[in-house]
Protein backbone atom coordinates (compact mmCIF):
# COMPACT_ATOMS: atom_id res chain seq x y z
CA UNK A 1 0.00 0.00 0.00
CA UNK A 2 1.30 3.44 -1.05
CA UNK A 3 1.87 5.58 2.00
CA UNK A 4 -0.13 8.34 2.18
CA UNK A 5 0.88 11.90 0.82
CA UNK A 6 0.89 13.93 3.84
CA UNK A 7 1.77 13.61 7.66
CA UNK A 8 -0.46 13.52 10.81
CA UNK A 9 0.99 15.05 13.82
CA UNK A 10 0.21 16.14 17.65
CA UNK A 11 1.06 19.79 18.59
CA UNK A 12 1.43 21.16 22.53
CA UNK A 13 1.64 24.87 22.71
CA UNK A 14 0.93 27.16 25.23
CA UNK A 15 -1.74 30.14 25.46
CA UNK A 16 -1.62 32.21 29.00
CA UNK A 17 -0.68 29.18 31.78
CA UNK A 18 -2.60 26.79 29.99
CA UNK A 19 -1.63 24.22 27.16
CA UNK A 20 -3.39 23.83 24.06
CA UNK A 21 -3.41 20.48 22.04
CA UNK A 22 -3.89 20.48 18.11
CA UNK A 23 -2.82 18.36 14.71
CA UNK A 24 -0.52 19.30 12.09
CA UNK A 25 -1.36 17.79 8.41
CA UNK A 26 1.44 18.66 6.47
CA UNK A 27 2.62 17.66 2.91
CA UNK A 28 5.79 15.64 2.00
CA UNK A 29 6.76 18.71 0.15
CA UNK A 30 7.28 22.12 1.86
CA UNK A 31 4.03 24.23 1.78
CA UNK A 32 3.80 27.71 1.78
CA UNK A 33 0.25 27.78 2.09
CA UNK A 34 -1.65 26.54 5.30
CA UNK A 35 -5.08 27.03 6.23
CA UNK A 36 -5.73 27.37 10.73
CA UNK A 37 -8.97 25.03 11.10
CA UNK A 38 -11.23 27.17 13.52
CA UNK A 39 -13.60 24.73 16.05
CA UNK A 40 -17.12 26.14 16.12
CA UNK A 41 -19.44 25.13 19.18
CA UNK A 42 -18.96 22.64 22.03
CA UNK A 43 -17.40 20.45 20.19
CA UNK A 44 -13.08 19.59 19.34
CA UNK A 45 -10.81 19.29 16.56
CA UNK A 46 -11.92 16.44 14.55
CA UNK A 47 -15.75 18.50 13.80
CA UNK A 48 -18.94 16.60 13.67
CA UNK A 49 -18.42 13.16 11.28
CA UNK A 50 -14.76 13.55 11.18
CA UNK A 51 -15.69 17.08 8.86
CA UNK A 52 -12.40 18.73 9.92
CA UNK A 53 -9.63 15.76 10.34
CA UNK A 54 -11.03 15.19 6.55
CA UNK A 55 -10.05 18.43 5.20
CA UNK A 56 -7.21 18.84 6.37
CA UNK A 57 -5.75 15.86 5.13
CA UNK A 58 -7.61 16.87 2.08
CA UNK A 59 -5.80 20.29 1.86
CA UNK A 60 -2.56 18.68 2.53
CA UNK A 61 -2.22 16.12 -0.24
CA UNK A 62 -3.16 19.34 -2.20
CA UNK A 63 -0.16 20.62 -0.80
CA UNK A 64 -1.48 23.36 1.49
CA UNK A 65 -0.13 22.64 5.37
CA UNK A 66 -3.50 22.57 7.89
CA UNK A 67 -3.89 22.55 11.72
CA UNK A 68 -7.06 21.88 13.59
CA UNK A 69 -6.61 22.16 17.47
CA UNK A 70 -9.10 22.98 20.84
CA UNK A 71 -9.67 26.19 22.33
CA UNK A 72 -8.77 26.31 25.94
CA UNK A 73 -11.59 24.10 28.13
CA UNK A 74 -12.24 21.90 24.58
CA UNK A 75 -11.28 18.71 23.71
CA UNK A 76 -7.81 17.78 25.34
CA UNK A 77 -6.73 21.76 26.24
CA UNK A 78 -6.43 22.94 29.44
CA UNK A 79 -8.21 26.10 30.94
CA UNK A 80 -11.94 27.24 31.61
CA UNK A 81 -14.25 26.56 28.47
CA UNK A 82 -15.39 30.35 26.36
CA UNK A 83 -17.49 30.84 23.90
CA UNK A 84 -15.95 32.26 20.45
CA UNK A 85 -16.77 35.88 21.54
CA UNK A 86 -13.71 35.02 23.64
CA UNK A 87 -11.20 33.35 21.76
CA UNK A 88 -8.65 35.75 20.36
CA UNK A 89 -5.99 35.01 22.29
CA UNK A 90 -6.43 31.08 21.48
CA UNK A 91 -6.04 32.27 18.03
CA UNK A 92 -3.16 34.31 18.40
CA UNK A 93 -1.80 31.26 20.05
CA UNK A 94 -2.61 28.67 17.23
CA UNK A 95 -1.12 31.08 14.60
CA UNK A 96 2.14 31.36 16.62
CA UNK A 97 2.37 27.66 16.97
CA UNK A 98 1.53 26.73 13.68
CA UNK A 99 3.64 29.31 11.56
CA UNK A 100 6.75 28.01 14.30
CA UNK A 101 6.02 24.87 13.08
CA UNK A 102 5.67 25.46 9.62
CA UNK A 103 7.99 28.19 9.09
CA UNK A 104 8.14 28.31 5.48
CA UNK A 105 4.44 29.33 5.18
CA UNK A 106 4.08 33.07 4.05
CA UNK A 107 -0.07 32.72 2.82
CA UNK A 108 -2.04 31.89 5.92
CA UNK A 109 -6.15 31.03 5.73
CA UNK A 110 -8.08 31.08 8.88
CA UNK A 111 -11.28 28.40 8.23
CA UNK A 112 -14.52 28.43 10.59
CA UNK A 113 -18.05 26.73 10.82
CA UNK A 114 -21.18 28.53 12.00
CA UNK A 115 -19.48 30.75 15.73
CA UNK A 116 -16.11 29.49 14.71
CA UNK A 117 -16.23 31.75 11.22
CA UNK A 118 -17.80 34.80 13.61
CA UNK A 119 -15.04 34.66 15.87
CA UNK A 120 -12.14 34.78 12.70
CA UNK A 121 -14.59 37.51 11.00
CA UNK A 122 -13.85 39.67 14.14
CA UNK A 123 -10.40 38.55 14.67
CA UNK A 124 -8.79 38.69 11.23
CA UNK A 125 -7.99 42.34 10.82
CA UNK A 126 -5.84 42.05 13.92
CA UNK A 127 -3.37 39.81 12.91
CA UNK A 128 -1.56 40.79 9.74
CA UNK A 129 -0.39 37.16 9.26
CA UNK A 130 -4.06 36.00 8.28
CA UNK A 131 -4.19 36.68 4.33
CA UNK A 132 -7.83 35.01 3.83
CA UNK A 133 -10.80 33.80 5.61
CA UNK A 134 -13.20 30.92 4.74
CA UNK A 135 -16.36 31.22 6.10
CA UNK A 136 -19.13 28.49 6.34
CA UNK A 137 -23.04 29.20 7.80
CA UNK A 138 -21.81 32.43 9.44
CA UNK A 139 -23.51 32.76 13.05
CA UNK A 140 -25.17 36.08 13.07
CA UNK A 141 -27.73 35.27 15.46
CA UNK A 142 -29.86 37.39 16.68
CA UNK A 143 -33.77 37.14 18.33
CA UNK A 144 -35.32 39.36 15.61
CA UNK A 145 -33.02 37.66 12.41
CA UNK A 146 -33.90 34.13 13.95
CA UNK A 147 -37.47 34.68 13.98
CA UNK A 148 -37.43 36.31 10.36
CA UNK A 149 -35.72 33.36 9.37
CA UNK A 150 -38.50 30.52 10.68
CA UNK A 151 -41.23 32.65 9.35
CA UNK A 152 -39.94 32.51 5.73
CA UNK A 153 -37.89 29.50 5.58
CA UNK A 154 -39.22 26.97 7.91
CA UNK A 155 -43.26 28.19 8.07
CA UNK A 156 -42.95 28.65 4.43
CA UNK A 157 -41.24 25.38 3.08
CA UNK A 158 -44.02 23.73 5.65
CA UNK A 159 -46.67 24.54 3.71
CA UNK A 160 -45.54 23.36 0.41
CA UNK A 161 -44.87 19.66 2.12
CA UNK A 162 -48.20 17.15 1.08
CA UNK A 163 -47.18 15.39 4.78
CA UNK A 164 -48.24 18.60 6.53
CA UNK A 165 -51.27 18.63 4.77
CA UNK A 166 -52.05 14.77 5.47
CA UNK A 167 -51.50 15.14 9.18
CA UNK A 168 -53.64 18.64 9.40
CA UNK A 169 -56.24 16.44 7.76
CA UNK A 170 -56.36 13.17 9.89
CA UNK A 171 -55.86 15.61 13.05
CA UNK A 172 -52.03 14.68 13.83
CA UNK A 173 -51.27 17.71 13.43
CA UNK A 174 -51.27 20.40 16.56
CA UNK A 175 -52.63 23.92 14.64
CA UNK A 176 -53.22 25.94 17.68
CA UNK A 177 -49.77 25.55 19.35
CA UNK A 178 -48.38 26.38 15.84
CA UNK A 179 -50.56 29.23 15.06
CA UNK A 180 -49.28 30.12 18.61
CA UNK A 181 -45.59 29.84 17.77
CA UNK A 182 -45.74 31.69 14.71
CA UNK A 183 -47.64 34.57 16.35
CA UNK A 184 -44.92 34.48 19.05
CA UNK A 185 -42.07 34.53 16.45
CA UNK A 186 -43.93 37.58 14.68
CA UNK A 187 -44.17 40.20 17.36
CA UNK A 188 -40.41 39.17 17.79
CA UNK A 189 -39.50 39.67 14.11
CA UNK A 190 -41.38 43.01 13.75
CA UNK A 191 -41.39 44.54 17.07
CA UNK A 192 -39.24 47.96 16.82
CA UNK A 193 -35.96 48.08 18.70
CA UNK A 194 -35.36 50.06 21.94
CA UNK A 195 -30.78 50.55 21.55
CA UNK A 196 -29.01 50.66 24.74
CA UNK A 197 -26.14 52.96 24.62
CA UNK A 198 -24.33 51.53 27.01
CA UNK A 199 -24.78 47.71 25.23
CA UNK A 200 -22.13 45.74 23.30
CA UNK A 201 -22.89 46.39 19.39
CA UNK A 202 -25.33 43.37 18.17
CA UNK A 203 -22.97 40.76 16.62
CA UNK A 204 -24.06 41.12 13.42
CA UNK A 205 -22.94 44.85 13.25
CA UNK A 206 -19.27 43.87 15.02
CA UNK A 207 -18.74 41.00 12.40
CA UNK A 208 -19.75 43.31 9.82
CA UNK A 209 -16.87 46.07 11.40
CA UNK A 210 -14.20 43.23 11.50
CA UNK A 211 -14.30 41.88 7.74
CA UNK A 212 -14.22 46.14 6.68
CA UNK A 213 -11.28 46.20 9.12
CA UNK A 214 -10.01 42.95 7.22
CA UNK A 215 -8.40 43.90 3.53
CA UNK A 216 -7.99 40.28 2.55
CA UNK A 217 -9.81 37.73 0.42
CA UNK A 218 -13.31 35.81 1.95
CA UNK A 219 -15.00 32.42 0.53
CA UNK A 220 -18.17 32.45 1.95
CA UNK A 221 -20.08 29.07 1.67
CA UNK A 222 -23.59 28.37 2.51
CA UNK A 223 -25.99 25.42 2.97
CA UNK A 224 -29.42 25.38 1.90
CA UNK A 225 -31.00 23.87 4.02
CA UNK A 226 -29.80 25.32 7.49
CA UNK A 227 -31.90 27.64 9.35
CA UNK A 228 -28.47 29.80 10.44
CA UNK A 229 -27.46 30.13 6.83
CA UNK A 230 -30.48 31.38 5.71
CA UNK A 231 -30.47 33.98 8.52
CA UNK A 232 -26.90 35.01 7.20
CA UNK A 233 -28.02 34.90 3.65
CA UNK A 234 -31.49 36.91 4.72
CA UNK A 235 -28.96 39.89 6.68
CA UNK A 236 -27.17 40.15 3.57
CA UNK A 237 -29.38 40.86 1.07
CA UNK A 238 -31.46 42.97 3.34
CA UNK A 239 -28.64 45.28 4.99
CA UNK A 240 -26.83 47.39 2.54
CA UNK A 241 -23.85 47.36 4.50
CA UNK A 242 -23.43 43.80 4.11
CA UNK A 243 -24.80 43.65 0.83
CA UNK A 244 -22.01 46.00 -0.53
CA UNK A 245 -19.39 43.80 0.95
CA UNK A 246 -20.39 40.44 0.19
CA UNK A 247 -20.94 41.45 -3.52
CA UNK A 248 -17.78 43.16 -3.38
CA UNK A 249 -14.61 41.27 -5.58
CA UNK A 250 -12.62 40.54 -2.29
CA UNK A 251 -15.19 38.22 -1.74
CA UNK A 252 -16.31 34.90 -3.07
CA UNK A 253 -19.97 32.91 -2.77
CA UNK A 254 -20.80 29.45 -2.98
CA UNK A 255 -23.57 27.74 -2.19
CA UNK A 256 -24.84 23.99 -1.45
CA UNK A 257 -28.93 24.04 -1.76
CA UNK A 258 -29.67 20.84 -0.10
CA UNK A 259 -26.61 20.68 2.58
CA UNK A 260 -27.34 20.16 6.18
CA UNK A 261 -26.08 22.64 8.74
CA UNK A 262 -22.66 20.57 8.74
CA UNK A 263 -22.52 19.20 5.19
CA UNK A 264 -22.71 15.73 7.13
CA UNK A 265 -22.78 13.81 3.39
CA UNK A 266 -19.40 12.73 1.88
CA UNK A 267 -20.76 14.79 -1.41
CA UNK A 268 -21.50 18.03 0.31
CA UNK A 269 -17.93 17.84 2.35
CA UNK A 270 -15.78 16.69 -0.44
CA UNK A 271 -17.47 19.32 -2.94
CA UNK A 272 -16.49 21.85 0.25
CA UNK A 273 -12.92 20.66 0.54
CA UNK A 274 -12.46 21.86 -3.53
CA UNK A 275 -13.99 25.05 -2.99
CA UNK A 276 -11.45 25.64 -0.31
CA UNK A 277 -8.60 23.94 -1.81
CA UNK A 278 -9.24 25.91 -5.66
CA UNK A 279 -9.84 29.43 -3.67
CA UNK A 280 -6.71 28.60 -1.71
CA UNK A 281 -4.66 27.48 -4.80
CA UNK A 282 -2.31 25.12 -5.06
CA UNK A 283 1.61 25.25 -5.76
Amino acid sequence: MAPEPYDDSALAFRCGGDWLYGVLSLPRTPARRGVLIVVGGPQYRAGSHRQFTLLARSLAEHGIAAMRFDYRGMGDSQGAMRDFDNVSEDLRAAIDAFTGAVPGLDDLTLWGLCDAASAIAMYAASDARVGGLVLLNPWVRTDDGLARATLKHYYRGRLMEPEFWRKLVRGRFDLAGSLKSMAKLAGTAFRPGKPDQGAVLPLPQRMLAGMHAFQGRVLVITSGADLTAREFCDLGAATPAWKRLLESARVTRHQIDQADHTFSRRAWRDQVAQWTCAWIGTD
